[in-house]
């Protein structure tokens, strides 16, 4: 059986919709779909804002109760029946995210074993057929075929495959 290693953050989890709603929180400024377009967090807000938000991530709580991306859980059980699938989720930079994580996928994925979450940093070491990630640099070290997932960050990395959503993914893989 082929083994399937996905990313959570921005590619199961709305990790953008979660900052969005903290940076509302905080600044009462909502940001708009342009603004998001081709830019990472810290080029999203406002420079004076800068050094809070970028502290989001590492804040309790961030991670927890997370919107799931649509499709996720259906296309992912799909898969489920046809390859191994393991959760690979960097983790290690943010301590404050494990029980969230693992909580969440708990509750979002229960056909997963825990046994297939993996927390970790470098994702190279994973193996797998497939990498299904939102960070190009991820793809650098893994052996298997990587497949960039589409987020506001990434819109101009030059990547193939691509997919702009779980209905791609499916019709990619399955």
């Amino acid at each position: 059986m082929k083994r399937i290693a996905i990313d959570m953050d921005e590619v199961m989890a709305d990790a953008n919709l979660r900052f969005r709603e903290w940076y509302e929180r905080d600044y009462a400024r909502r940001l708009t779909a342009e603004e998001m377009h081709g830019k990472h967090y810290k080029d999203m807000v406002l420079p004076e804002h800068r050094e809070l938000t970028m502290k989001y991530p590492y804040v309790e709580g961030f991670f927890q109760d997370m919107p799931v991306i649509e499709g996720s859980p259906e296309v992912i059980l799909e898969l489920s029946k046809k390859y191994e699938i393991f959760i690979t989720t960097a983790a290690m930079q943010f301590p404050t995210s494990f029980v969230h994580k693992y909580e969440w996928l708990k509750n979002h994925f229960p056909f997963i074993p825990t046994t297939h979450f993996v927390f970790c940093g470098e994702k190279g070491i994973i193996l797998a057929d497939y990498l299904i990630d939102d960070h190009v640099r991820n793809f650098k070290r893994f052996t298997g075929q990587g497949i960039l997932f589409t987020s506001p960050h990434n819109v101009h990395e030059t990547w193939t495959p691509r997919v702009n959503n779980w209905q791609e993914v499916a019709a990619l893989l399955l």
